[in-house]
């Protein structure tokens, strides 16, 4: 894992990867040629764009996820659908803590 900004890190088959304050856990998207779905991405480590939407479904350590997002000029919007606390809410990417 690279460090792009305060905000994204690279990670191996052309992904990216941004903290999710809902799911107090990272995301990744596949960005650019290679296998997998891929997102647009406007190219801007510091106020990122990624398109469409980000769906995101599993488990995490504290149990079941559901995110779905917009990620747009660096802010973080949670569609309703989400099953965490800041579902219908538009946040700040926040900055990775430093390790």
């Amino acid at each position: 894992m690279a460090a792009l900004s305060k905000k994204l890190r690279s990670v191996e088959g052309g992904r990216l990867m941004f903290w999710c304050p809902g799911c107090d856990g990272a995301h990744q998207v596949g960005v650019g040629d290679g296998p997998g779905p891929r997102w647009g991405y406007n190219g801007n480590p510091d106020a990122p764009t990624f398109t469409p939407s980000i769906l995101v479904e599993g488990s995490m350590r504290k149990g079941p996820i559901r995110c779905h997002s917009f990620v747009t000029d660096g802010r973080i919007q949670f569609l309703a659908d989400c099953n965490h606390a800041l579902a219908g809410q538009t946040v700040d990417m926040p900055d990775w803590e430093e390790a």
